[in-house]
């Protein structure tokens, strides 16, 4: 009993740490006893720091969990452990080496450690062989660099801890640099380091010898941020007329089927316009960060040529050359015959290559340059030996490199391209048609006569700009809407404002009266007036209302409800001849990047293969337990009866005995009888 009252705080360090923290000030006796416990079993440990010393780790982990009610007393304490652990983590036991991890976590989430120096010290300990220990620092590093820069961005430690990153990127050990990249790679993502600094450190990794690095560096750059691609599509959609502006105006006239089509047709061109305004926003637009993107841009080009990596690897590798080149439009003309060399449809991951072929295509490379490329994927993938896949992967590839250099494809290729529009093959017609459809938007005089569609105000203006021709013009396309408004509000203000309304004698039945809406009249004379002007006259207006007024957002809604009205009305002096080719306008997408559906894009499904049917018809097999004959027997295992065995014994070994012989000389109603017998055994078998 009396034992239970001697005081055991000396070997109960839960117990002290927890009255300590309630009261500091009445145990200082007891935490110095303890502090010079731990002071002795550090000098233990010094001589033999490669064993393991549960009773220091008790200690280490009791004073940090103290550590801030004995500022005064503990003030080296921080550094000798950090001391302890750059000496000899090399050869530290691991689990003692985590405690003084753990430790020193504890102590900077308590602000009693400078942040630089721990970061730098945990960065010297990527390169332990503990993966545990690297995980944990790992995290820790990210998170503590997330809290100093919380309320505003540090940017003294962020300069230090930058510097010091940029060294152990070329660190000797692959694992301690690869860890550093991923942490960048991270905070960058967080948007905590989101500057040109960054971005510019992590392309020293793009050079790296070790294949998991390069790989780390080149991913960085590929990847794409869904959140804010999310957010820009959200605010493009909000900009401009709306379909309902659109259901309005063709909704409350007549019901003809003429207005009709003009809707449907309308209704396209808004769709149209509304992915055209669609930014693409990719991986943080990190590529368009780096400071050099030319000198970047070919060394990546010497490596590729170089480079002796894995085949993904160096499709990584001309997948960010092609971005970069297509985004910053560099001048890199030997990329292209080099992408020109694996233009086979029997080439691994062939889409992947047209698609760095197209997204490295741009205005400011010369046609001469591009052609070759166009007339390698005209060869090589859009003949009627190949299948109807490739030759839709060809038009496709070709259609969106023509897209962004049309100078680069001749009238020739393009008319002989053109007459794929009736093949047989569902995917290659419509690939065809939309490059008929590009083409009738970007120069209809280019295609045959017959390809070129109802000419709109739209197309007659169309024309492609030479190679460096730069059309800048000193007022807003379309304002003259707004002067020629005001002259209508103007006459208008002038007359009556009433006008007599009567019914006649046909209305009185009590029918419904269509009631034009005074938007649907204003634009149809809008657009006629404006037709009727010349093009001199409506481009002076046009400056004059720009240099005279400020304009407002519902100014700009009117100038592109005009713009797109060029695309839907009938060019001066035209009649509709014929219907126009309805085509997918998804290829008129064009952002900054390219995707593998723009080139794989297929409308028909291809036709699976027996094994897929197979397969697919064999995994809708999978829930038809309710068919399966259920077995009644108590045990599975066990033998069949005598009983079973006569049902598979042969007719021939069976015929002569007493029970088949007796069988058919039955009476009706002992069949009767045996039949009822027999539903009801059935019946209380499936109970």
């Amino acid at each position: 009993m009396s034992g239970r009252h001697n005081n055991k705080l000396p070997n109960n360090l839960p117990q002290l740490q927890n009255l300590i923290k309630r009261d500091p000030q009445s145990y200082v006796d007891e935490f110095l006893q303890q502090y010079r416990h731990y002071q002795s079993n550090v000098q233990i440990f010094k001589l033999q720091p490669d064993k393991p010393n549960k009773e220091l780790a008790d200690l280490v982990m009791f004073l940090a969990q103290v550590g801030h009610c004995y500022l005064q007393q503990l003030s080296s304490f921080p550094q000798e452990l950090s001391e302890l652990l750059m000496s000899h983590h090399t050869v530290l036991e691991p689990d003692l080496r985590m405690t003084f991890c753990k430790a020193l976590i504890l102590l900077r989430n308590k602000d009693l450690i400078n942040p630089s120096g721990l970061l730098e010290l945990f960065f010297e300990l990527l390169r332990c062989h503990d993966k545990l220990l690297r995980k944990t620092l790992y995290t820790h590093i990210v998170a503590d660099i997330k809290n100093i820069n919380a309320k505003h961005k540090n940017n003294k430690v962020n300069t230090t801890l930058q510097n010091f990153m940029y060294t152990m990127l070329r660190d000797s050990n692959p694992i301690a640099a690869k860890i550093s990249l991923d942490v960048m790679g991270e905070l960058y993502k967080r948007n905590i380091w989101n500057d040109a600094k960054t971005v510019n450190v992590i392309t020293t990794a793009c050079f790296s010898k070790v294949t998991k690095i390069l790989v780390a560096g080149l991913k960085f750059f590929l990847g794409k941020d869904e959140d804010e691609k999310n957010e820009s599509d959200s605010e493009s959609e909000a900009e401009g007329p709306s379909a309902r502006d659109l259901m309005v105006r063709y909704s409350t006239g007549k019901k003809t089927t003429k207005n009709k089509k003009k809707m449907e047709k309308a209704m396209k061109v808004l769709k149209k316009h509304k992915k055209k305004k669609k930014v693409e926003v990719f991986n943080f637009s990190a590529i368009h960060l780096i400071h050099d993107p030319q000198d970047f841009s070919e060394k990546l080009l010497k490596q590729l040529e170089d480079s002796k990596e894995r085949f993904e690897v160096k499709i990584m590798l001309m997948e960010l050359i092609s971005r970069l080149v297509g985004i910053h439009e560099l001048f890199l003309f030997n990329f292209y015959p080099f992408v020109q060399r694996f233009l086979q449809p029997h080439q691994r991951e062939v889409t992947k290559i047209l698609l760095c072929a197209a997204q490295a295509s741009h205005q400011l490379v010369p046609p001469e340059i591009i052609e070759p490329v166009i007339m390698t994927i005209a060869n090589n993938f859009v003949t009627d030996r190949n299948s109807g896949e490739v030759m839709t992967v060809g038009i496709n590839a070709i259609k969106e490199v023509a897209a962004r250099c049309p100078l680069a494809i001749n009238e020739d290729l393009l008319q002989d391209l053109a007459q794929y529009k009736t093949h047989k093959d569902k995917n290659v017609m419509m690939s065809a048609r939309g490059l008929i459809q590009l083409f009738r938007n970007l120069d209809p005089q280019m295609l045959h006569k017959r390809d070129r569609g109802r000419p709109t105000e739209a197309s007659t203006e169309a024309k492609i700009k030479d190679y460096g021709e730069l059309e800048a013009k000193d007022y807003i396309p379309g304002a003259e809407v707004l002067e020629m408004e005001g002259e209508n509000k103007e006459g208008e203000e002038d007359e009556d404002g009433w006008e007599s309304a009567s019914i006649s004698d046909d209305d009185e039945d009590g029918e419904w009266v269509d009631v034009h809406h005074s938007s649907d009249e204003e634009t149809g004379e809008m657009a006629e007036k404006l037709q009727s002007i010349p093009v001199e006259e409506r481009e002076a207006k046009a400056a004059a209302v720009s240099g005279s007024r400020l304009l407002t957002q519902d100014d700009f809604k009117k100038i592109r409800l005009v713009q797109m009205a060029k695309e839907v009305n009938a060019a001066p002096g035209k009649g509709q001849k014929r219907k126009n080719v309805d085509s997918d306008d998804e290829g008129d997408n064009r952002g900054e990047l390219l995707t593998l559906r723009n080139i794989e894009k297929l409308h028909k499904k291809p036709k699976a293969d027996k094994e897929t049917r197979l397969a697919t018809a064999m995994a809708g097999r999978t829930d038809r337990k309710d068919f399966i004959k259920k077995r009644t027997k108590l045990n599975p295992h066990a033998s069949t009866s005598n009983k079973e065995k006569r049902r598979t014994k042969n007719f021939m070994m069976m015929r002569h005995s007493q029970n088949v012989r007796t069988k058919g000389k039955r009476s009706f109603r002992e069949k009767q009888i045996a039949l009822r017998d027999a539903l009801l055994k059935k019946k209380k078998q499936y109970k």
